[in-house]
């Protein structure tokens, strides 16, 4: 049986055949864009402020639980996380699985001056162009979505044309291949591709494997300031949190609490 990323994977490849747009072209308009805002540089600032760092998402759907915020202001609520103390914002922009797009993360990087990360699944180097096009200053590369050759080919491209990664893992093999791409940013997605089960055991183990100059971020399943502490403890410099942000009452008030979980 497909899973939800087979699905969804399968789905963006289609579409990465039919474009016909040249590679050289999109990479020349995207080393011509201004210079991004520091991403891994705003994790750090927050743990160099004694914070664990939060990535805020801006998520209105998942595959998973179907609608979360469907009808969510991605500005305001950038206003709103940029308020609360987030380091750093992530957004969907998959319309046809999380409805997400991209206004939603032009509109919610035009209200604030945080970093933003594009959260899509990249499958192409056009795909990497077109984050740096549409103003985003972190692409998402999916250890588990991509060859070892393919993401060290699209993390280098990144370099190229001035946009940061975060390169996303499950365990110790798909770490080697984030590292073999130079990798600077690591997040441990604790949900279970295939299962969608959260998994903190695994997070917690891999915060000890992952380099210590590498920023290490824990993704998905963070319910609130205990798997924040936890988290914390294990080494962890960032957590990036979607549905429990994006379904709370006061979103400001839930980031003070995962921004000082001890």
């Amino acid at each position: 049986m497909a899973t939800y990323l087979d699905r969804i994977l399968a789905r963006h490849r289609d579409v990465a055949a039919t474009d016909q747009r040249r590679l050289a072209h999109l990479v020349e308009q995207a080393c011509a864009q201004p210079a991004v805002r520091p991403f891994a540089g705003s994790l750090r600032q927050a743990v160099e402020r004694g914070e664990l760092g939060v990535i805020s998402e801006i998520k209105r759907r998942s595959p998973s639980k179907g609608d979360l915020n469907a009808d969510l202001d991605p500005a305001g609520l950038a206003l709103v996380y940029a308020a609360g103390g987030a380091a750093a914002l992530s957004v969907l922009t998959d319309e046809e699985f999380f409805g997400g797009s991209v206004h939603d993360l032009q509109a919610a990087r035009a209200a604030v001056a945080l970093p933003v990360l594009r959260k899509d699944f990249t499958v192409d180097p056009r795909d990497v162009c077109d984050a740096r096009l549409m103003g985003a200053d972190c692409v998402l590369l999916i250890a588990a979505a991509l060859s070892p050759s393919e993401l060290i080919d699209m993390h280098a491209l990144a370099d190229e044309i001035g946009i940061e990664v975060l390169v996303e893992i499950h365990d110790e093999r798909e770490l080697d291949a984030a590292l073999a791409a130079g990798a600077r940013i690591v997040g441990v997605n604790q949900r279970d591709l295939v299962t969608f089960q959260v998994d903190h055991a695994r997070a917690v183990r891999m915060a000890g494997v992952i380099p210590d100059h590498v920023v290490k971020v824990a993704e998905s399943g963070v319910r609130g300031a205990a798997d924040a502490s936890e988290l914390q403890r294990a080494g962890y410099d960032a957590v990036l949190v979607g549905e429990t942000l994006v379904t709370a009452a006061d979103p400001a008030a839930v980031l003070g609490q995962l921004r000082h979980p001890r």
